[in-house]
């Protein structure tokens, strides 16, 4: 579309009533893509846990409606979009044609992550792009064991047309299928992605078809506006200001307990907000780097949640009166050939990081730091079943949210860079692979104490039916969850083994590669809590004798963090509770 027709778009209103229509069925598309990409997929990363994304685009590749799934896929599908326009130009791209890559440079995170396009033409014209990201189980390399460097990480596709004209690139698959170690399983994965992007490309033209392309084109642009001004409206409610703040991770897997900082600043003047990235860690060693989309992300989705959290479609017009600097060669803007494996981990630091600069400024909108892990272990093994290879990931665990002002943080949740995703169903694992759960609950005294605590993290204990190795890459064991305002900092995540019947507890952190565990052996998971919120002593103490009934604080915990006194049934002391809660405050 030329800038002419833009501009008569723009100038073009659109009975709000169809727009409203319209709004809701861009949102509808992308729902019936992801479910349809549910339905079809081989791997339980997918079905189950809901690793990807999937959305649609116009033609210059702005984001229009992502179907719910990862946060921090908001920048990478649509800069991945734009990457394969700049790539083919528009000339070279035709109806039937689907587009691919899943480098880690331009989509910002590792490799697993298989990238489909596919162009969206009505009457001959180019109207827009359909997109999927999802996680694909093994894309080779090694298995395991820490990298050090994207080309032992697995395959590279760099952009190329997975299809021509409706005309399949048989030598792809071939070139894929040799790469892969289950390849069965990635092909049917690749299959249920193009099940996806065609079903959107059906669906928008079906939107298209009915109310004219005139019509939803400047409705796109409407509600992008509307986006646009809400966020704005939003961003003048937080006063004008310089913030910053610091946290840091506990290490990049190899140089084991050299803390690595992550250091924002934020600038908020009048209906604009500029986040400054450049004091991040450079690029490391290990693979927990991840690329600029990625960078670009997390200030992102800080944003949307700030001001326009409940704004749908997610759409590109929230993001207009948001400035991000942010240099290359940064663990959350890495260069060739640094590492991607890992590359979801600190990103969810530095948007809590984000909300720590900005919580002095809009404490009543602010959240402590939440457990920022998916706590997930990879397992692989040969099956007993029928002496095949298997590789599994078993999560996310789910862990604790930060308080708020006037609420408890939210328990076992998963983190905030997966959104949407779910855990593994216990009877799913334990169907398919040679696992016992057992068990699965909540961690006690997990949560940050404070006048509202933090949310609970979990504890899941899963035992070896037969030999098989696990992997974690779990992060911020030491470099605890924070509390705002005189609350308290929570559990950290963390990781034991069992062997012969003995646990150990006392791992240096918690990254563990290729740990044999034989028939019986068994790993142990923690997740970490939330921070709290305000004085623990200000907690109203039948809130507090409720907690240690329901096992979520200890009557130590309640004793020592909150100065509460509970009798033989676990209700309030209250004269010893009072002098115990004065005497604290002294």
């Amino acid at each position: 579309m030329s800038t002419t027709q833009v501009e008569k778009l723009n100038a073009q209103a659109v009975d709000p009533v169809i727009v409203e229509i319209i709004r809701n069925g861009l949102f509808a598309v992308t729902e019936e893509m992801k479910t349809n990409l549910m339905r079809t997929a081989y791997n339980l990363i997918i079905y189950e846990a809901l690793d990807f994304t999937v959305g649609l685009f116009t033609k210059e590749g702005d984001t229009v409606s992502i179907g719910l799934g990862l946060p921090m896929f908001i920048r990478g599908m649509s800069e991945t979009v734009k990457s394969k326009i700049r790539h083919f130009g528009y000339e070279n791209i035709h109806p039937g044609d689907i587009l691919v890559t899943n480098d880690a440079y331009t989509t910002g995170s590792h490799l697993n992550h298989f990238t489909f396009t596919m162009p969206v033409f009505h009457e001959g014209e180019l109207i827009g792009f359909t997109c999927c990201m999802a996680h694909w189980l093994d894309v080779g390399g090694s298995l395991g064991q820490i990298t050090t460097d994207i080309y032992s990480e697995g395959i590279q596709i760099p952009i190329v047309k997975y299809q021509s004209a409706g005309k399949v690139n048989q030598d792809l698959l071939d070139i894929i299928a040799m790469n892969v170690r289950m390849p069965e399983r990635a092909l049917g994965d690749l299959r249920a992605q193009i099940t996806a992007i065609t079903t959107g490309e059906r669906r928008f033209l079906e939107l298209v078809q009915r109310y004219g392309n005139a019509d939803v084109q400047a409705s796109i642009l409407q509600i992008m506006d509307a986006s646009e001004a809400l966020a704005r409206q939003n961003t003048l409610s937080i006063p004008d200001g310089v913030y910053e703040a610091e946290s840091f991770m506990d290490d990049d897997g190899l140089e084991i307990g050299k803390r690595i900082p992550i250091r924002v600043k934020v600038t908020v003047k009048g209906d604009e907000m500029e986040v400054d990235l450049s004091d991040v860690s450079k690029q490391v060693k290990g693979f927990y780097n991840s690329g600029f989309t990625t960078g670009i992300a997390c200030a992102q989705v800080a944003y949307k949640c700030l001001t326009t959290p409940t704004d749908y479609p997610v759409n590109d017009g929230s993001f207009r009166p948001l400035k991000v600097i942010m240099p290359m060669g940064t663990v959350i803007s890495a260069e060739r050939p640094y590492p991607m494996r890992v590359w979801m981990t600190f990103p969810m630091t530095v948007i809590d990081t984000i909300f720590k600069a900005l919580a002095p400024a809009i404490p009543h909108r602010a959240i402590a730091g939440h457990h920022a892990d998916l706590v997930f272990p990879n397992i692989h093994g040969i099956s007993p079943e029928d002496g095949r290879l298997f590789i599994v990931g078993i999560g996310p665990l789910g862990g604790g949210w930060g308080a708020k002002s006037r609420e408890d943080g939210v328990s076992v949740t998963v983190c905030i860079n997966d959104g949407d995703t779910h855990n593994s169903p216990t009877e799913q694992l334990e169907a398919k692979y040679p696992v016992l759960v057992e068990s699965y609950k909540i961690r006690e005294d997990s949560a940050g104490a404070g006048e509202f605590r933090g949310g609970l993290g979990a504890e899941m204990v899963v035992q070896a039916l037969s030999p098989f190795s696990v992997t974690t890459r779990i992060d911020r064991m030491h470099c605890k969850p924070w509390g705002l305002e005189g609350g308290g900092e929570a559990a950290g995540n963390g990781i034991a083994i069992r062997h012969k019947g003995e646990w150990r507890t006392d791992l240096p952190n918690a990254k563990i590669f290729n740990v044999r565990l034989e028939r019986g052996d068994a790993y142990k998971m923690l997740s970490g809590g939330g921070g709290g919120f305000g004085s623990p002593f200000k907690r109203d103490a039948a809130a507090v004798a409720h907690d240690v009934r329901e096992g979520y604080v200890s009557r130590e915990a309640a004793e020592k963090l909150y100065g509460v006194v509970l009798d033989g049934s676990f209700e309030v002391k209250p004269s010893e509770t009072q002098q115990l809660r004065s005497k604290a405050l002294a």
